[in-house]
């Protein structure tokens, strides 16, 4: 049996302002998807995660609050 390379941290929860996983920051189609995927198109999300997780951590309950009163 292959083992598949994951980007999962066991925290499962996909936020609701960009559809992405807390966790890996992959989308739910992704997570579906991963161990269908071939290892070229794993590949390309996980070398994409470390932008998406950068973009999806924006200042925490302040920023959420701030972006309420808007």
């Amino acid at each position: 049996m292959e083992l598949i390379e994951t980007p999962c941290l066991g925290i499962c929860l996909i936020s609701p302002q960009d559809g992405m996983c807390v966790g890996c920051a992959r989308t739910v189609d992704e997570i579906s998807r991963w161990s269908a995927m071939d290892a070229a198109e794993r590949r390309a999300i996980m070398d994409g995660l470390p932008d998406r997780r950068q973009r999806s951590r924006r200042g925490g309950r302040k920023t959420r609050l701030e972006d309420r009163c808007q």
